[in-house]
């Protein structure tokens, strides 16, 4: 090597060695978020997400990244979102519904998934048991029969005389028919009838309101779906308009005017979903993490639209609910 060489190779190194550096240093380990309803309705859930990624140390933007999809309350976009995130080879898969759990489970057996469930997901086949789910799954369940039994009761209590309630329901949800059947039982249990109106397009919701005083129903029960979540303003004004009481099932609802609303927390369960996200990121299997129960249940009631409706809400709700809209 002539002087002019080694002058020319040497001066340049030191130029070569930060490259070489960031070439070495691990890139960040990206998250895949697939949320059934809309980025709108649901920043709220978001929010709660990071910060539950956060109180295991991972900041978005800082040394993890999303990747969000939103399927708009159609479940047929589910499996080419799914799809998506997988070819990323994302580190974790979060979904939001137990269909999309399902989706999830079948485009892939390794990449870790964290799940939030309507339902009971043992009953329902996605995980082998709650304290040991088994394959590449985990995440946070919310126990219809648990549930839907009290909604219910808040309905007779509003409206003692009520004998017949109607209940929307998403026929391409996975999570209806052990929502059919707990609601059945409970209605039994009351001495109710309830009639199900299956509803899944723009149409078909207008029919089922149309359908309400056919059926003469006294009162209206909303089933947990991104399809009803995503067209929460329409329910609340087709609610209105047929004068029906409902119930909701998140708290958004009765905010936003609807009657009433009895759910889990799903800001909490977002927030558990980010901190499972972050400790599996940190290197713990989804098999070894039990899938979680909601422990926080929200009673909201809009007296606004109770005296819209001419009703009076009786002490017992008054004094039970979590939040009370004057």
């Amino acid at each position: 090597m002539n002087r002019r060489e080694a002058i020319s190779f040497f001066g340049a190194a030191p130029l070569a060695w930060p490259f070489a550096t960031r070439a070495q240093q691990p890139s960040m380990p990206v998250v895949g978020f697939l949320n059934a309803g809309s980025a709108g309705m649901a920043s709220s859930l978001v929010d709660a997400f990071r910060k539950g990624l956060a109180e295991t140390g991972y900041i978005e933007g800082k040394n993890v990244t999303i990747e969000y999809r939103w399927a708009n309350g159609q479940y047929d976009q589910m499996p080419a979102l799914v799809a998506d995130l997988v070819n990323r080879q994302v580190a974790v898969l979060v979904v939001g519904t137990l269909t999309a759990g399902f989706t999830a489970k079948a485009a892939t057996k390794t990449i870790p998934i964290v799940f939030a469930s309507g339902t009971d997901p043992v009953d329902a086949g996605l995980v082998e048991s709650l304290n040991h789910p088994g394959a590449n799954l985990t995440g946070i369940a919310s126990i219809t029969q648990q549930i839907l039994p009290k909604r219910l009761q808040y309905l007779r209590e509003l409206i003692p005389g009520a004998a017949i309630v109607a209940m929307l329901v998403n026929p391409d949800a996975r999570a209806t028919a052990p929502s059919s059947a707990a609601a059945l039982a409970a209605a039994q249990t009351l001495g109710v009838q309830i009639h199900f109106l299956s509803t899944k397009s723009d149409d078909e919701l207008q029919h089922a309101f149309a359908m309400l005083s056919q059926l003469r129903a006294d009162a209206l029960l909303v089933t947990p779906d991104p399809f009803f979540e995503v067209r929460r303003d329409q329910l609340i004004a087709l609610a209105a308009r047929h004068a029906v009481p409902a119930i909701y099932f998140d708290r958004p609802f009765a905010v936003a005017g609807g009657l009433m609303s009895y759910g889990p927390d799903r800001p909490d369960i977002s927030r558990q979903m980010g901190l499972y996200t972050g400790r599996i990121l940190k290197g713990e299997k989804p098999a070894n993490l039990p899938v979680q129960l909601p422990t926080k249940f929200e009673l909201v009631i809009n007296l606004k639209t109770a005296k819209a409706l001419g009703l009076t809400v009786p002490t017992t709700i008054l004094t039970t609910a979590d939040e009370v809209i004057e």
